[in-house]
C-alpha cells in the first residue's frame, strides 16, 4: 500500500473513533440517561432532564474535547516539522503561559464575578498579548531565535503567574486558580465554545497552509527557500506558523486550562504510520489529538476518584510513560 493510502485509512480509522467516542461522551456520565427517551424528547422539543444534561453539560464538553485535543495535536505536529525537533511542544512558544496568566488575572481582579465569559476572555487576551510580544522578539530571526524567545516568554509568564498567586489574598481564590491551571473541561458551556472556536479554526487553517513548506524544510532552510518558500516576512512560513499556533493554542488554553503532553505524544505515535512526512502528519495528528482527549475526558468522568480527576493530570500520566519508553528505545539503539 502506498504511503498516501496508509494515511487515508489512518484518517478513516481515527475519524470513526472520534464519532464513536463523541456519541459515547454524550450518553455516558455520572447521571444515567435513557437514550431512547432522551432522543425522543429532543425530536419533539420536550425539555426533559435528559435533554438539559446533554445539551448544556455533555455536548459543550464533548465539542471542546474534540477541538482542544485536535488543536494541540496539530500544533505539536506543525512545530515539530518546522523546528525539525520531535520534542517540540505547543507550550514552547510561551503562548500557553500567556493565556494562563490572563486567566489568573481574571481571577485576581474579581472579573469572574461579573460574567462567566470573563475567565476565557482573560485567557484569550493574555494569549494575544503573548503573540504580539513573541512576534516582536522574533522579527526575522530563525528557529533558534524562536526557541529562545519562546523559552524566555514562558519563563516570564510563569514568574508573573506565581507572583499573582503569591498576592492573592484569599486561599479560596488560590484554590480556584490552581484548580483551573491543572486543566479541565468540567462545567464548560457553549459560551466557552464560542470563545474558543474562532481562534482555533483560524489558527488551524494557518498551520495547514504551511504543510508543503514543512516538507521542503526537511531538506534544510536553503533548499526550502530555493524551492520558492518564503520563510520570513509578513506572509512567511514562520509568521503564519507562529501566529496560527498562538491563536489556536491560546484560544484552547483560555477555556480548558493547561493540558500537556497531547501535542508531544500524538505526533510521536502517528509519525511512523505517515511515512515521516510532515505534511501527511498534520491531519492525523489533529484527529488523533481529538481521540486522545475525548477518551481521556471520559475516563476522568467515569473513574470513581471522589473529586473528579483533572484532565491535565491524566494526560501527563499518559504522556510521561510514552517518553520514558522513548528514552529506553533510544538507549538500546545506540552503538
Amino acid at each position: 500500500m502506498t504511503p498516501a493510502g496508509k494515511v487515508f485509512w489512518l484518517n478513516t480509522v481515527l475519524l470513526v473513533a472520534i464519532v464513536m467516542l463523541f456519541v459515547a461522551s454524550l450518553v455516558w456520565g455520572e447521571s444515567h440517561l435513557m437514550v431512547a427517551d432522551t432522543i425522543h424528547d429532543m425530536l419533539v422539543g420536550h425539555r426533559s432532564a435528559g435533554v438539559i444534561i446533554v445539551e448544556q453539560l455533555r455536548l459543550p464538553r464533548a465539542v471542546l474535547a474534540l477541538v482542544v485535543g485536535g488543536v494541540l495535536g496539530l500544533v505539536g505536529a506543525a512545530l515539530q516539522g518546522y523546528l525539525r525537533n520531535p520534542l517540540a511542544d505547543p507550550g514552547i512558544l510561551g503562548v500557553s503561559g500567556g493565556a494562563a496568566l490572563g486567566a489568573v488575572c481574571a481571577f485576581y481582579t474579581g472579573l469572574m464575578q461579573v460574567s462567566v465569559a470573563a475567565l476565557p476572555l482573560g485567557g484569550l487576551v493574555g494569549a494575544l498579548c503573548a503573540v504580539v510580544l513573541l512576534m516582536g522578539l522574533v522579527g526575522r530571526g530563525g528557529t533558534l531565535v524562536l526557541l529562545l524567545a519562546g523559552a524566555a516568554l514562558s519563563s516570564f509568564a510563569a514568574a508573573l503567574t506565581a507572583l499573582v498567586l503569591n498576592l492573592v489574598p484569599s486561599p479560596y481564590a488560590s484554590y480556584e486558580i490552581m484548580h483551573w491551571l491543572m486543566g479541565s473541561l468540567t462545567d464548560r458551556a457553549f459560551t466557552h465554545v464560542l470563545v474558543c472556536l474562532p481562534g482555533a479554526v483560524c489558527g488551524a487553517l494557518l498551520m495547514f497552509s504551511v504543510a508543503r513548506a514543512l516538507d521542503a524544510l526537511t531538506l534544510g532552510e536553503d533548499v526550502a527557500t530555493s524551492l520558492g518558500f518564503s520563510l520570513w516576512g509578513a506572509r512567511g512560513v514562520q509568521t503564519r506558523l507562529v501566529l496560527g499556533a498562538a491563536l489556536a493554542v491560546g484560544s484552547c488554553v483560555a477555556v480548558s486550562g493547561a493540558i500537556g503532553f497531547v501535542g508531544l505524544v500524538v505526533p510521536h505515535v502517528l509519525r511512523p504510520l505517515t511515512g515521516y512526512q510532515p505534511s501527511r502528519l498534520l491531519l492525523p495528528s489533529f484527529l488523533g489529538g481529538s481521540v486522545l482527549l475525548l477518551a481521556a475526558d471520559m475516563v476522568v468522568r467515569l473513574v470513581p476518584t471522589g473529586p473528579e480527576l483533572h484532565l491535565g493530570v491524566l494526560t501527563a500520566l499518559i504522556g510521561a510513560p510514552v517518553f520514558f519508553a522513548r528514552v529506553v528505545m533510544l538507549k538500546r539503539s545506540e552503538p
